[in-house]
């Protein structure tokens, strides 16, 4: 069953306009279904790193003789010689809008070089796993409607949110299968053996042609540790302390991770653009479902009383606060806040010059303490437009809790 998803819509219209269009993500997050499902009639070829497709590589140009525009060229990092082939085509045609849709699972470096020599042709979206309102069936989530409710957060959006869906599936349940859209459909006799083959062919085959591993058991073990450290500030040389390698090593192999859409960092903001690369950033896995694996958490039920509830938990709601907004037509900046005395956000959204802080909290009856991080946000930048704060909880019905902090149920959909 094809489940439709948020960016369907955006993608078309970059196609319309663009030359060229880079679907990218992490293997099996769904780029190649929605293109194929997007543009059925388009020519499509996939590429394979332990084959050259047809020459591709030998001969691009004579490729994509054979291969005429409109086509969709999947996973393009394994024929790089056919990029430049592209740009010749579309500098010669004009700059026609959509002859090619690529996708690829790994930010590398030609495609970067894409970027620079087509700039102004070519257009990039980021595809990643299910989101709720994509899980459940809903044209959108909340995210716009709270961003678009205004600086102060109008009383609209409560009246909004009691008559907004549900997403109906367990909170456990979801955080524990993940977001592929494999590992949602499958019974959950088999989502321990999914995510062990993720895990294998990962470590395996796109780690090693992405970045500098020679140890693919260490490199695995790795990859473990950053999913208990998921929702942590990243210190590289205590880690490389705790795996005994250096921290050259560690940030060495965390970038491989994040290369291949595993592993995203939230910089901090310290309201001086100057400084914000200066504290320690914030790291998350980018499923808990794999996080779930590495943990050994066996089933949804189990998960519950695991010291890592809290922090997938938290994890799960910045990508889903990530995938909610890339539906925006200008991508807003995250960051994460915390203060020498101790009070912190889990993630800010910073958009038209208005910071929109989110604290993230795995209750389900929140009270006026817990926004206290947000209000030592706010008071620690009085010069800054800060909108109201929300607090990602599960609460069984939105409300204010404090003057300025809304408690949002974290199964709400548009």
């Amino acid at each position: 069953m094809y489940r439709n998803r948020l960016l369907s819509d955006r993608l078309v219209r970059l196609s319309a306009a663009f030359p060229v269009v880079v679907v990218s993500g992490a293997r099996q997050v769904g780029k190649t279904t929605l293109l194929r499902h997007a543009f059925p009639q388009h020519d499509y070829v996939v590429f394979d790193a332990s084959l050259d497709q047809e020459n591709a590589r030998r001969e691009p140009d004579l490729f994509l003789k054979n291969h005429p525009s409109p086509v969709i060229l999947d996973e393009i990092q394994y024929a790089p010689e056919v990029v430049s082939a592209i740009k010749r085509r579309v500098d010669r045609g004009g700059g026609a809008p959509g002859q090619f849709l690529l996708t690829g699972s790994q930010q590398w470096q030609v495609l970067r070089s894409m970027a620079e020599s087509l700039a102004g042709r070519v257009a990039f979206l980021d595809l990643q796993g299910f989101s709720l309102p994509e899980l459940g069936a809903a044209a959108s989530g909340w995210l716009p409607a709270w961003l678009e409710s205004g600086e102060n957060g109008t009383a609209d959006f409560l009246a909004w949110s009691r008559q907004a869906r549900r997403y109906e599936g367990g909170l456990q349940e979801w955080l524990w299968r993940g977001f592929l859209p494999r590992a949602t459909e499958i019974g959950q006799n088999l989502v321990a053996d999914f995510w062990r083959g993720y895990h294998r062919t990962y470590v395996e085959r796109d780690a090693r042609l992405a970045g500098d591993v020679n140890d693919w058991q260490e490199f695995g073990r790795f990859v473990r540790l950053m999913s208990a450290l998921t929702a942590q500030e990243i210190n590289f040389s205590q880690l490389g302390r705790e795996i005994g390698m250096t921290p050259q090593t560690a940030r060495r192999w965390l970038k491989a991770m994040e290369a291949t859409f595993q592993w995203f960092e939230l910089p901090a903001f310290s309201g001086n653009p100057t400084k914000r690369v200066s504290a320690r950033p914030k790291g998350h896995l980018a499923d808990t479902g794999l996080a779930c694996h590495h943990a050994g958490i066996s089933s949804p039920r189990t998960l519950g009383g695991h010291p890592l509830y809290g922090a997938l938990f938290e994890t799960a709601m910045v990508c889903e606060v990530m995938k909610q907004s890339a539906t925006l037509a200008a991508q807003p900046a995250f960051h994460h806040w915390r203060a020498a005395g101790g009070g912190e956000v889990d993630l800010l959204l910073e958009r038209d010059g208005v910071l929109h802080p989110f604290e993230i909290k795995l209750t389900a009856n929140p009270g006026g303490r817990m926004a206290s991080g947000l209000r030592a946000f706010r008071a620690a930048h009085p010069r800054r437009k800060v909108a109201a704060g929300a607090l990602i909880c599960a609460v069984a019905e939105p409300r204010w809790i404090a003057e300025d902090v809304f408690a949002i149920p974290w199964n709400l959909l548009g």
